[in-house]
């Protein structure tokens, strides 16, 4: 039996003390993380630091309440900071608020309509692939605060590295990550030692988010304006979250509702919008330093980090300002090492593996990395893996001839899954012109899936009847007839 089917319900975990405090003190790490990041997705967008940390509170707390992945985080974030910038560019903060309501418009749309079933196509070599450029892009985001810096920063960073990873041997009272900020803060500020801080990042809000409506005519025009970002916008926010959430239910052994998540995207994005935000998704690395180094399990964690982040923001920003980005920097390495499925690339597991899964794995990867946008790599990650499937399957058809005794008759026996990648090879396995005048050909041990393959029947027929044969298929399933009576009759032109 999985874990999944005993483990006990969110409900009766918040009863347990340890979870609580495992709770409270994962979410203010995220939130302690949360505000360089959201920082500097605004400066990506193009708008004000404030709206990135508005963001994350309102995303934060609103999918902690209506989605389907608990403790999984959703803040402002890099990929839909880089769809929405040139609309903020070109047009302004007001058709980016109004870009943000449409786009969670759009994700309740999808969501309503079952977008959310299209995961089961997305094949697991592209999911190792996503994981490993998520680590790699985590940790490629690191260094520029690791380039040009004071000297003391490298001695931090290592230091920060050496707690993560010395404290947990000893206790597992307190998140490692949490333990690594404050003392890394403290020995900077008390030492005076000048290195970049998260105030360097800049000004942290002073105030709550008024909600209120987007400044911009309710016109065609706008809409039309908007439309084109905010579908992309919608597109780009639900793969992260959906592909985020299925690898929480990998890393926790249990099961969420990827439709409930599509709808609470949205539904997020919605109310973010209303309050001036510039829209977000699924945090990958946020949630991994939620649900992987903090042991978070529930929506408490989530809805914590949002109300954290605003209290840290308001109450504490000039404490928040001291913290140095060296203190981050160790955590989000440490996530990038944790995040890496080393086990993927070790010699022994690549011997095992299929090349055409290898080549998917790479080419995932490679995309995500070179364009820093994560559904682009999973989209050519899994056409690459369907062309690579349609080509392994269309290997295993044979046709295999056996002639009658007298010479009268050939039997053709097919076997394998006949679609457009096997088909069009179909039409050369037979011998025209040296075959008897009947020829039988036995489909039970094949299946006929489109319209490729009723063509490649046709043809063969026609290539038959030129010469004066008759051919008899034999041994179509039910599926097969049908889809036979309802496209046959029109033969290519053949042998």
């Amino acid at each position: 039996m999985s874990s999944s089917a005993v483990s006990p319900s969110p409900a009766t975990r918040l009863r347990d003390p340890k979870v609580w405090r495992t709770e409270v003190l994962a979410g203010l790490v995220v939130a302690l993380a949360l505000i360089p990041e959201a920082i500097s997705f605004s400066i990506i967008a193009g708008v004000d630091p404030a709206i990135g940390l508005f963001t994350s509170f309102t995303m934060a707390v609103t999918i902690a309440v209506v989605g389907g992945r608990r403790a999984m985080i959703s803040a402002a974030t890099g990929a839909v900071a880089l769809v929405i910038a040139p609309l903020n560019r070109e047009h302004g903060l007001g058709h980016l608020v109004a870009a943000v309501i449409l786009a969670g418009v759009f994700q309740v749309v999808l969501g309503v309509l079952g977008v959310a079933k299209l995961m089961r196509f997305v094949p697991r070599p592209v999911m190792v692939g996503f994981v490993n450029s998520l680590a790699i892009l985590i940790f490629m985001a690191q260094v520029p605060e690791m380039t040009d810096v004071p000297w003391p920063v490298y001695p931090l960073i290592a230091a920060g590295l050496a707690l993560m990873v010395l404290l947990p041997k000893v206790t597992t009272v307190v998140p490692a990550p949490l333990v690594s900020i404050v003392v890394l803060t403290v020995v900077t500020v008390a030492a005076g030692i000048a290195v970049p801080t998260v105030g360097d990042k800049g000004d942290l809000p002073s105030s709550l988010p008024v909600p209120g409506l987007p400044d911009v005519p309710f016109t065609p025009d706008t809409l039309t304006t908007i439309a084109p970002y905010s579908f992309a916008m919608a597109l780009v926010g639900l793969m992260e979250s959906l592909m985020t959430a299925k690898l929480v239910d990998d890393i926790t052994d249990t099961r969420s509702s990827k439709t409930r998540e599509s709808i609470g995207q949205g539904i997020a994005n919605i109310v973010t919008g209303f309050f001036g935000g510039m829209g977000g998704c699924a945090m990958i690395g946020q949630t991994m330093i939620n649900v992987k180094v903090s042991g978070a399990r529930t929506r408490l964690s989530t809805f914590l980090a949002g109300s954290f982040l605003m209290v840290l923001c308001i109450v504490f920003g000039p404490v928040v300002s001291d913290i140095p980005m060296a203190a981050l920097v160790a955590v989000m390495v440490m996530v990038s090492f944790a995040t890496f499925d080393w086990h993927s690339i070790a010699p022994r597991t690549l011997r095992r593996l299929p090349a055409g899964e290898i080549t998917v794995m790479v080419i995932t990867v490679a995309f995500v990395v070179a364009t820093h946008n994560l559904a682009i790599g999973v989209v050519v990650g899994s056409v690459t893996a369907m062309v690579v499937f349609a080509g392994s399957v269309a290997r295993l058809v044979e046709v295999t001839a056996v002639i009658d005794p007298d010479g009268s008759t050939v039997v053709y026996r097919v076997t394998g899954e006949l679609f457009f990648a096997s088909s069009n090879d179909l039409v050369g396995r037979f011998a025209y012109s040296t075959d008897p005048d009947r020829v039988v050909i036995d489909l039970s041990a094949a299946h006929i899936w489109d319209a490729s393959s009723v063509a490649a029947l046709d043809a063969v027929e026609a290539g038959y009847a030129r010469r004066g044969k008759t051919v008899e298929v034999t041994g179509l399933n039910e599926a097969g007839a049908r889809l036979r009576d309802r496209l046959g009759g029109e033969p290519a032109a053949g042998h």
